[in-house]
C-alpha cells in the first residue's frame, strides 16, 4: 500500500480506538452511577471510576446544599495528607478560588481548567504530595448550579481536548446522578411525612381514646368516693385506670420511637448541637467553645438523630455531674464520616466503676453501635471527661 494512503488509515484507526476508549469509560461510569440511588455512594463510585480510568489519582466533589445554599465536600478520593488530616481546609465555608470563580459564573471553557491553582494547597510544603493544580468541571442541572468536580494528579499533565471533553461528559452524567439521588431523597422525605401523618392519626385513635377512658374511670372513682359508696368499688375504677395508663404508656413509647427528633426539624445537625451546647453552657455557667466543620453537609436521618441524642445525653451529664468551668464541643463532617467530640474540664469519674454510675454511657454506646460507629471515652477522677464519637457515612469507610 502507498505510504501516503496508509497515513489517513492509521489516523482513522487511532481516532476509532480513542472513541472506543471514551465510550468504554463512559459506559463503566454510567453503570456505576445507575447502580446507586444513595448520593454519597454514587459520588464515591464515580470518583473511583474517574481516577482509575483517567489515571487521575486525586479528586473531590463539591455540592451546594439545598437547605443552606452553601458548599460542602460531598465526596473525596485519595486526598493528600495535608487535606485528609485537616478537615478545616476542605470546609466549604473557607476561601476557595475555584468555588468563588464558579459562583460568579466565570468558570467556562476548557482553557480555565488547565491552569487553575488550588488555593487550599497554597503555601503548603509538606503533605501536599506535589499537588498544586486541578481541573474543575462545573455541575449543572437545567441551568442551576449544583457544584464542582475537581480532579488532579501529582504528575500533572495538561489534559488533552479529548480528556477535557470526556470529563465534561462525566460532569453531565454526575449532575444527572445528583438530581436523581436528590429526587429519591425527596420521595423518601414525602414518605416520612406520610408516616408522621399516619402516626398522628394512630395517636388520635389510640392514645387520645385511651386517655379519655382513663379520665372516665377516675371520674367514676371520684364520684363513688364523694357519694360515700363502698370504697372497693372506687378502688376497682382506679385499678382499671391504672391498667389503661400502663397500656397507653407502652403505646406512647412505641409511637415516640417512630418519630424524628423534633429539635432537628428545620435545621442542620450542627445548628441543633450548637443550640444544645449553648443551653448546657448557660445552665451550668460554662465557658463554651463550639466548632463545626462541614456543617452544611446533609447527613442520613438516622445518623442525625443518633448523634443528636448522644450529644444531648453527654451534655446533660456535663451539666448535672461535671462541675466544670470549660466546655468544648466540635462536630466534623467529611464525605467518609462524622465526628462529635464533647470535652469538659470537670471532676471526671472512674470509667471502671459499676455500670449504674456511668451516667447513661451504656445508652450512648448502644446508639453509636447501632450506627456502626465507635465511642471513645477519656476520663479520670479530677481530670475532666472527653467523649468522642465517630460514625461512618458509607460502605467502605470505618470508624477509627
Amino acid at each position: 500500500m502507498n505510504p501516503a494512503a496508509r497515513e489517513p488509515l492509521e489516523s482513522d484507526t487511532a481516532k476509532l480506538q480513542q472513541r472506543n476508549r471514551e465510550l468504554s469509560i463512559l459506559n463503566a461510569i454510567a453503570q456505576a452511577l445507575n447502580a446507586e440511588v444513595d448520593l454519597t455512594q454514587a459520588l464515591h463510585t464515580a470518583l473511583a471510576q474517574v481516577a482509575e480510568l483517567l489515571d487521575l489519582r486525586t479528586g473531590w466533589v463539591w455540592l451546594i446544599s439545598e437547605e443552606t445554599g452553601q458548599f460542602y465536600l460531598a465526596a473525596a478520593q485519595a486526598l493528600p495528607p495535608a487535606l485528609e488530616n485537616d478537615p478545616r481546609r476542605m470546609d466549604g465555608a473557607s476561601y476557595c478560588y475555584c468555588l468563588d470563580t464558579y459562583q460568579s459564573g466565570d468558570l467556562e471553557g476548557a482553557a480555565n481548567v488547565n491552569v487553575m491553582a488550588c488555593s487550599r494547597l497554597d503555601a503548603l510544603v509538606d503533605g501536599a504530595d506535589g499537588l498544586r493544580y486541578h481541573a474543575s468541571i462545573p455541575l449543572y442541572a437545567h441551568g442551576r448550579q449544583l457544584g464542582l468536580l475537581n480532579v488532579a494528579s501529582a504528575d500533572w499533565r495538561e489534559l488533552s481536548p479529548d480528556d477535557l471533553r470526556l470529563l465534561y461528559t462525566v460532569g453531565d452524567m454526575l449532575s444527572i446522578a445528583v438530581e436523581r439521588a436528590r429526587l429519591f431523597a425527596r420521595s423518601v422525605q414525602l414518605g416520612a411525612v406520610e408516616e408522621r401523618n399516619r402516626l398522628a392519626r394512630e395517636i388520635h385513635d389510640t392514645l387520645a381514646q385511651g386517655l379519655s377512658a382513663i379520665t372516665l374511670q377516675l371520674e367514676t372513682a371520684a364520684a363513688l368516693l364523694e357519694s360515700g359508696a363502698d370504697p372497693a368499688r372506687a378502688q376497682q375504677a382506679i385499678d382499671r385506670a391504672l391498667a389503661l395508663t400502663r397500656a397507653n404508656l407502652d403505646e406512647a413509647r412505641r409511637s415516640v420511637l417512630d418519630l424524628r427528633a423534633a429539635p432537628l426539624e428545620g435545621c442542620t445537625l450542627a445548628e441543633a448541637v450548637e443550640a444544645l451546647a449553648q443551653s448546657a453552657a448557660e445552665a451550668a455557667g460554662l465557658d463554651l467553645r463550639f466548632e463545626a466543620t462541614g456543617g452544611d453537609q446533609p447527613l442520613p436521618l438516622r445518623v442525625e438523630v443518633g448523634l443528636y441524642r448522644v450529644a444531648q445525653e453527654a451534655l446533660n451529664n456535663v451539666v448535672r455531674h461535671a462541675e466544670a468551668g470549660q466546655l468544648a464541643v466540635s462536630l466534623t463532617a467529611t464525605p467518609d464520616a462524622v465526628r462529635l467530640v464533647i470535652e469538659d474540664d470537670g471532676r471526671g469519674f472512674d470509667a471502671a466503676a459499676p455500670q449504674e454510675s456511668r451516667y447513661g454511657l451504656t445508652g450512648m454506646n448502644e446508639r453509636v453501635r447501632l450506627l456502626g460507629g465507635k465511642l471513645d471515652l477519656s476520663t479520670d477522677p479530677g481530670a475532666g471527661t472527653r467523649v468522642a464519637v465517630t460514625v461512618p457515612l458509607h460502605e467502605g469507610s470505618a470508624a477509627q
